[in-house]
């Protein structure tokens, strides 16, 4: 593991004072631009498809690329979505953004969904967008759920990984889904076990009545925690005997040894899915890993990491970081026109 001291740009913000002030300020106090990104669907192998954001890079075909699979229930709206975008179009860069199955503008043709191990699709999307920009040093980067998709993907790959992808990044990912599951409805954390749930319910019910033969998971309905979602759904549904088994399996922490491009993994000590001793777990499986560095601040929050003492002017940490380690692998002036520290 590559060894890196704290940047000394991040100063956690004291208006958020606390993990989830810090993580609630994302979808409620922060605001994003909406850029011209416009939205492609493409047809799967297995007679699906997925829907792509896209946003076109200021230098043609060879221009660097941003790839970003988004979080539980996230998408286009989704504030990190829009801020890496908004550091991609700074830069030059063109940038896509999976919508994982189910979280498009229509609902998919097979029973099928996403879920926190799944990396078919993306792996998938990372072939057509090398295949069609053979020129374009690509990222790739995660969030949350999206960044556990990514880092089993990583490890899962290895060296095969097209040469185009340079580097990667992975934001507040819940590396132990099972530690993660249990975590987060505690306390507070039921809020976001509820939000959560909210969306997810009604989702898997409507795919329950579009396909018949998902009847007997109707049981799905009276789901409490997302453990019990995940047991009652998400397992049977893709072939897991039940939520441990799933956890288990789909889980990247014992893929990250196996990761051989370079990646950041970014995530705070304090937050408030991820129980801390879970990164100590995660800096003994990457330990004499080259390839991985780590960066976890005491204060952040999920997918917060909002920084400086000006509430009426913070800067965004995590995205600016992001964007800078990639730059750095694409070999490209790292400079952004947008914001800066």
């Amino acid at each position: 593991m590559r060894a890196t001291s704290r940047k000394p740009a991040y100063r956690p913000a004291w208006w958020l004072p606390d993990p989830h002030t810090a993580t609630l300020w994302g979808r409620l106090g922060r605001r994003e631009p909406q850029l011209p990104m416009h939205l492609e669907r493409w047809d799967t192998p297995d007679g699906d498809f997925v829907e792509v954001a896209r946003l076109q890079g200021e230098h043609g075909a060879d221009a660097p690329r941003l790839l970003l699979f988004h979080g539980l229930e996230g998408g286009v709206h989704s504030h990190y979505a829009r801020a890496m975008f908004r550091e991609a179009a700074a830069r030059g860069w063109a940038a896509d953004l999976l919508l994982f199955r189910t979280c498009g503008s229509e609902p998919n043709r097979l029973p099928r969904s996403y879920h926190s191990g799944e990396t078919s699709d993306p792996r998938w999307v990372v072939d057509q967008i090398v295949s069609a920009f053979p020129d374009a040093p690509l990222g790739l980067m995660g969030v949350s759920l999206g960044g556990n998709v990514l880092c089993k993907l990583l490890g899962e790959a290895g060296e095969e990984l097209p040469a185009n992808v340079r580097g990667a990044v992975a934001m507040s990912v819940p590396f132990d889904l099972a530690a993660a599951s249990r975590h987060i409805g505690r306390g507070f954390g039921a809020v976001y076990e509820k939000f959560f749930l909210k969306s997810l319910i009604p989702k898997a019910l409507a795919k329950i009545d579009r396909h018949p033969e998902l009847t007997p998971l109707r049981t799905v309905a009276n789901a409490r925690t997302l453990w019990e979602f995940d047991d009652a759904f998400t397992a049977p549904l893709h072939g897991f005997a039940d939520a441990a088994d799933y956890y288990a399996r789909a889980s990247s922490l014992p893929y990250l040894s196996r990761i051989r491009r370079p990646t950041l993994l970014l995530s705070a000590v304090d937050d408030p899915f991820l129980p801390p001793p879970v990164l100590d777990r995660v800096r003994e499986q990457v330990r004499g890993v080259y390839a991985v560095e780590l960066e976890f601040p005491d204060r952040g929050g999920h997918v917060g990491f909002t920084s400086y003492t000006r509430p009426w002017r913070p800067w965004y940490y995590g995205e600016w970081r992001a964007a800078e380690f990639l730059a750095r692998h694409f070999d490209v002036p790292n400079v952004s026109r947008g914001q800066t520290p």
